[in-house]
């Protein structure tokens, strides 16, 4: 396994005094991440990749490594094609749940979700399937050979019937995006990883160790809310790098010693 780091703009919901978007690039490139979009501004229904807004994306993202996470409104399949289109051009993964994608049970296997399937692997666009119920994600997978998974710990931790190793065992071999998230079990509460009480040592361990028998290229994104963002990815690196020794640890860019997290 080969894996790179990104943060989700979820990190930013919570501020009284937002940043720009120009502002929350440079943020996470002085770290050394990359940037995981969420499709709206929290409380705007306008969606990030209109075409319109490509030229903002590019320019703020110069040298980032980027993820998608698809929009949420019942995308048509026109509005799926400027999106993928817009993932190609960053190189990025589009993270879907099985509703964007039409699918609320088998019959919608041949509808939308075919034709969307098909348009991303025509594009070369990775299109990674979030984690939900378990044996519609095996369906899904085995019906689309291109598809492949994003496995979020945060789902798998909070799934009465299918435990979090199940989850990790069956999705590994496709897993090309990870959620990293915690939570109590109860509710998904997008809290940084280590959480005390929540997902246990064993499970994280379990996590990568098989993820590592796999030759596969995978983005891991930080997918966190609602507290100070710059505290949230230091606790979520100090766990994953330090505790858990995750590989390839995002490192402070030099040209963005000065940069902060200013909320004003």
């Amino acid at each position: 396994m080969r894996i790179r780091y990104v943060v989700s703009t979820m990190v930013f919901w919570g501020r009284e005094h937002p940043l720009s978007f120009e502002q929350e690039c440079q943020f996470l490139k002085s770290l050394g991440f990359g940037i995981e979009l969420l499709p709206h501004i929290k409380g705007q229904s306008e969606c990030r990749y209109d075409r319109r807004n490509w030229p903002r994306l590019v320019a703020a993202t110069d040298g980032m490594l980027i993820s998608m996470r698809s929009r949420d409104d019942r995308p048509t399949l026109v509005q799926w094609c400027e999106q993928i289109e817009c993932a190609r051009q960053f190189n990025a993964h589009i993270v879907a749940d099985l509703r964007s994608l039409g699918i609320r049970g088998d019959h919608d296997l041949n509808g939308l979700a075919a034709e969307v399937i098909n348009l991303a692997e025509l594009n070369e666009v990775k299109l990674c399937l979030e984690t939900g119920s378990l044996p519609m994600l095996k369906k899904v997978g085995e019906r689309f050979e291109s598809l492949l998974f994003c496995l979020d710990t945060g789902y798998a931790n909070l799934d009465p019937q299918f435990g979090f190793k199940q989850y990790v065992d069956d999705l590994a071999p496709r897993v090309a995006h990870l959620h990293l998230t915690d939570n109590y079990g109860q509710m998904d509460d997008h809290v940084p990883p280590g959480l005390h009480g929540g997902i246990s040592r064993e499970n994280w361990d379990y996590l990568l160790n098989t993820l590592s028998k796999y030759d596969n290229d995978v983005v891991g994104s930080l997918e966190m809310c609602p507290w100070m963002p710059a505290v949230m990815i230091r606790q979520a690196s100090e766990f994953l790098f330090d505790e858990l020794n995750w590989p390839n640890r995002p490192q402070k860019q030099p040209g963005y010693a000065e940069a902060i997290y200013n909320p004003i």
